[in-house]
């Protein structure tokens, strides 16, 4: 059987140029799952049995930073219910599907950041994500399995028990307290084989205020101490691993960014402070902020929460002003809170708000890869196929072989385009082609 393929695009996209190049023919090796060379073509030397795609543009595969596997959207059913209601084995073939959806809208790298009271559903699911003949189809998978909290700050939250945690043993997060146990929480769900910490850094603890003072019910306060957070953060570092916290509050976001955080999830109360963004934007932070927009847009669209998507706007636009490229960004839209195969959504608006096309693309695409790994992983797979532990997110040799061809014009028509998925390769093995799925 022939281990190569050969794929011509009449326009392909650098997210390190930033603009479409045009005329490229991406040789890739299906033992590796890995792109063997990119070069020019003309119409005279074209080689035969290739996969013919100069009619669409050609982009690296979708990157979302920040998905929920096991959640579904919350105009289905709320989070509580799904998660008090909705059984282990229901969430995980929820979350099979929720895969295949992604991968066909051309999401071919995702970080699931919380099981959200599926325990540690997501190694496995992982497992049969992964390698050259996965068991299901879906994107590359980094998990964050459990989360971690600060007892009493997250639900869900009986109302006959108030004392305690969760709902029939069922929690959405690891509870922690004091560095000795943050120091064991990390451990224990770096040992369990998360790629990632999550953290909740900040909540709106005092929720059950909410019949006599929906006001402070409401407000987001820190759920660790500085200490707490450094251990956090230092214990995840020493095992090589990162870790991203949830994160909206300005003296939290603070001492997440002098504590060295790897990413900030939401940050919406940014815009309320010069400092801390042009603290964001110094040549010297490392910390990638995501600003999960999609989540609140859909939030505000259901009636809810419209407050809130004011703040995500104006930190996003408070963020732009320090100028393109001062700041680290991914695309990650919480996807979970709407639905699976919606991801382009945010990068819809980031376009939408003023943001140039091809730097979103370069968040979506490269940027996911500089968040998510890094050059943390290794990138030798010359001993065979190793999904999360090659780069990703730009079509180069020696990077993953994830490309995604799409009908339209990203420059004039950007959120139609990037919804006009008609190919998808994840890992030098086609999943989509001509509009229609191929498994």
């Amino acid at each position: 059987m022939k281990m190569t393929s050969r794929i011509l695009a009449g326009k392909l996209f650098d997210p390190y140029l930033l603009q479409l190049v045009p005329n490229q023919l991406i040789t890739v090796s299906r033992k590796t799952g890995l792109v063997l060379d990119v070069c020019s073509f003309t119409a005279s030397q074209l080689p035969p049995e290739t996969i013919d795609l100069r009619h669409l543009t050609v982009v690296p595969g979708f990157v979302d930073v920040h998905v929920h596997f096991f959640l579904h959207s919350y105009a289905e059913t709320s989070w509580a219910d799904q998660v008090t209601k909705e059984s282990l084995v229901e969430r995980t073939v929820r979350a099979t599907v929720h895969a295949r959806k992604t991968l066909m809208a051309g999401y071919t790298s995702v970080r699931d950041l919380g099981t959200e009271g599926a325990e540690d559903a997501d190694i496995s699911l992982r497992k049969c994500l992964s390698g050259p003949e996965p068991l299901i189809p879906g994107p590359r998978y980094f998990t964050a399995n459990r989360a971690i909290v600060s007892t009493g700050s997250y639900g869900p939250k009986g109302s006959i028990h108030m004392n305690k945690e969760g709902v029939e043993g069922v929690v959405g997060a690891e509870a922690a307290d004091g560095t000795a146990e943050c120091i064991r929480a990390v451990r224990k769900q770096i040992g369990a084989g998360a790629d990632w910490i999550k953290i909740y850094a900040d909540y709106p603890v005092r929720s059950r205020l909410t019949d006599v003072s929906p006001r402070i019910a409401g407000r987001s306060i820190a759920t660790f101490n500085r200490d707490e957070l450094k251990t956090l953060i230092d214990t995840a570092h020493q095992y090589g691993v990162k870790i991203a916290a949830h994160a909206k509050t300005v003296p939290v976001i603070k001492d997440l960014l002098a504590l060295g955080i790897d990413s900030i999830e939401h940050g919406t109360e940014l815009h309320t402070s010069a400092d801390v963004v042009r603290t964001l934007a110094s040549p010297g932070c490392r910390t990638v902020y995501v600003p999960t927009l999609a989540a609140y847009y859909s939030l505000a669209q259901r009636g809810g929460g419209s407050a809130a998507w004011e703040d995500a706007q104006a930190s996003f636009a408070a963020v732009l002003a320090q100028g393109l490229g001062s700041v680290a960004l991914a695309c990650g839209g919480d996807t979970g809170v709407f639905l699976h195969g919606e991801n382009a959504l945010e990068m819809e608006l980031m376009v939408q708000l003023g943001a140039p096309w091809e730097w979103v693309l370069r968040w979506g695409t490269l940027g996911g890869w500089e968040c998510i790994a890094g050059q943390n992983l290794e990138t030798d797979a010359s001993e065979g196929p190793d999904d999360n532990a090659v780069p990703f997110g730009c079509v180069r040799a020696g990077w993953a072989a994830d490309l995604v061809g799409l009908d339209g014009d990203l420059a004039t028509d950007f959120a139609k385009t990037v919804r006009r998925v008609e190919f998808v390769m994840k890992s030098a093995r086609v999943y989509k082609q001509g509009g229609k799925e191929v498994i």
